[in-house]
């Protein structure tokens, strides 16, 4: 069933205060949901919860027990085909519910009645789906020869790619009651403790010059220009951290002793194997990505921090002047209009066709942009289901970051928009190539701005600008990765302290960021409000993958002939059906060659140099 994906790459730097700060950005617009359903309460949903628990029912008792054997029958192609078909309609309607209980919930999870509908949606769809969870056990139980066989059949061939991907979960299946009380208990196990974190942070406040801001408000203070404000923002986020760091770390321990527990029980070799299999990628690329990342360090972000150090008159950088804009950036207020056509007019020059599929959202009620209390921090793109479309969310507060993250969103609602083709099963797309789409839109918006910057001040804060944003993409997400890693190595050990939580933290972020930032006190809590940590284990690398794809993709691009926005809208059309190596070879790239990495990493390194020949 579809989740809520987080997709905003960089470090959240918040939005603005929700009132005061509002002026002059226009109208917002807020989501149009009724195209799921028309309210909590509507008879639809009643109905479309009815449909879906007695369709579910309905197949258990026809197929459950029988795959094997329908598998090896002499129209066993077809008869898989007729199950699978049946089941990805059941699918289709439980991720319509659990997709319009997520964003009301996401659009305000302080209010009550949107969290009971979201928690109550939940337990109903676990309940409902128990009954499904038979038929991909037992598709995995069949004999490879067999189901080859079945795939002759047209019918079932249509799904191969889906049967590829549930099987690569094959070596680590567990009995049909182990699996069936994990997914039972999921509800009051992970998925409950990650309601506890995003209703935690929801409520946190921060006294930043006596007002109390919202997490997101307070964040968007380490980008103002007085260093005064910057400081004092850093120490409220601190503070506040601090006061609820025990939950935290309560909560952190407990997921990923979870997660030790699972693994253990199915068998992975490594504790990001199973997110390697979701991603449907090798452990060896994902290696060869953080080795070339981390290689980089010096020569990029310890590089940059320097230069920016003396551009801010300083000897060492405080860890709330890393996102401080330069001296000379623009700091104007961009209204939404004018957000809005610099993102078409950028996606109008690579191809009218995905300026016509972006601007769907801004046409339809698909965007949901001002700041509020209790709504989701940073900003998604959500596709629902291929019988609906896709939903952004943002926390829109009229700077040329927030525009790129427009951009950035707007690709994966493209690219949701065309692979909704696929069907419920395999239209969505692993993360590492989903962020493909994101990053490429967001390039190409910000080479349309770039362009435009005639002056060499405005060019250098641009530039910089940018390259701090694919630091916070590819340097900063590797380093999240590696504190995972080293984070869920110790928790095997026995229970982690806040204190051993926070040391682990100041050196991953020491190796990555530098010597030229000093890492003050404080700041050995800002691990405790990144919340991919909570809901994905070992998800940030996907940004950094696609970030530095993109960037050899865009290479690709600039010296293409005809026909590259074809490849592209082929590459994003296919979903999930195809895998990264498939996906890529049309335009000449092989993610699994160790030098495609360094390819990647030389766009951030030239705009580096770029800067460095400014001085």
């Amino acid at each position: 069933m579809p989740r809520l994906k987080i997709s905003s790459a960089a470090d959240s730097s918040g939005a603005a205060n929700q009132q005061d700060d509002a002026v002059s950005l226009d109208d917002l617009p807020v989501w149009n949901l009724s195209d799921l359903y028309k309210s909590p309460d509507a008879l639809e949903v009643k109905a479309d919860v009815a449909a879906a628990t007695n369709a579910a029912a309905a197949f258990n008792k026809r197929y459950k027990g029988r795959i094997a054997a329908l598998a090896a029958s002499p129209e066993g192609g077809a008869e898989l085909a007729g199950a699978i078909e049946a089941f990805e309609e059941i699918e289709d309607r439980l991720g319509r519910l659990i997709s319009y209980a997520g964003l009301l919930y996401a659009q305000d999870n302080m209010n009550p009645a949107h969290a009971k509908f979201y928690g109550d949606m939940q337990e109903r769809i676990t309940t409902i789906s128990t009954d499904l969870l038979f038929f991909t056990l037992e598709l995995n139980r069949v004999e490879d020869a067999t189901l080859s066989k079945a795939l002759e059949d047209p019918a079932l061939a249509h799904y191969a790619p889906w049967l590829r991907d549930l099987r690569a979960m094959r070596p680590y299946q567990l009995s049909d009651e182990l699996e069936t009380l994990l997914h039972e208990k999921s509800v009051t196990g992970h998925a409950a403790w990650n309601r506890l974190f995003d209703e935690t942070m929801a409520r946190l406040t921060f006294d930043v010059g006596g007002r109390k801001l919202s997490l997101e408000a307070a964040l968007h203070r380490l980008s103002e220009k007085d260093p005064a404000t910057r400081k004092e923002a850093a120490h409220a986020l601190a503070a506040t951290f601090k006061a609820n760091i025990p939950l935290f770390t309560l909560i952190t321990n407990t997921l990923a002793k979870d997660k030790e527990i699972e693994d253990r029980q199915r068998g992975f070799e490594d504790m990001a194997q199973s997110r390697h299999i979701a991603n449907r990628v090798e452990p060896e690329v994902v290696a060869a990505l953080v080795e070339a990342v981390q290689r980089s360090y010096p020569e990029l972000s310890h590089r940059y921090y320097a230069m920016k150090a003396k551009w801010l008159g300083l000897d060492k950088l405080e860890y709330w002047d890393r996102n401080a804009p330069l001296p000379q950036s623009d700091d104007k207020v961009i209204p939404w209009a004018q957000a809005r056509e610099t993102v078409l007019d950028a996606y109008r020059g690579f191809t009218p066709d995905m300026a016509e599929i972006a601007g769907r959202f801004f046409e339809r009620g698909w965007i949901d942009a001002p700041m509020r209390p209790g709504k989701a921090t940073g900003a998604f793109a959500h596709p629902t289901v291929p019988s609906a479309h896709p939903y952004i969310l943002l926390n829109y507060q009229g700077k040329t970051r927030v525009v790129l993250t427009l951009a950035h969103e707007l690709g994966h609602g493209v690219h949701q928009v065309l692979a909704a083709k696929q069907g419920p099963l395999m239209a969505d797309t692993p993360l590492t190539l989903a962020e493909t789409a994101s990053v490429f839109g967001e390039m190409l918006t910000f080479r349309k701005l770039l362009a435009s910057a005639t002056d060499k001040e405005r060019r250098k804060a641009m530039l910089a600008s940018k390259v701090e944003d694919m630091l916070n993409t590819v340097v900063r997400q590797t380093a999240f990765y590696t504190f995972e890693r080293r984070v869920h190595h110790a928790r095997r050990e026995g229970e982690l302290t806040s204190e051993d939580i926070g040391r682990i933290w100041l050196e991953v972020q020491g190796e990555s960021l530098g010597p030229a930032i000093h890492l003050g006190e404080g700041y050995e809590t800002y691990w405790c409000y990144v919340s991919h940590f909570i809901h994905a284990p070992f998800y940030v690398y996907a940004y950094a993958f696609g970030d530095c794809l993109v960037n050899s993709l865009y290479a690709v691009y600039e010296n293409a002939q005809e026909g590259f926005a074809e490849r592209y809208f082929e590459m994003l059309s296919a979903g999930g059906t195809l895998r990264h190596k498939e996906l890529l070879a049309p335009f000449g790239l092989d993610a699994s060659d160790p030098a495609f990495w360094d390819k990647g990493l030389s766009m951030i390194r030239g705009f580096i140099d770029e800067l460095e020949a400014m001085e």
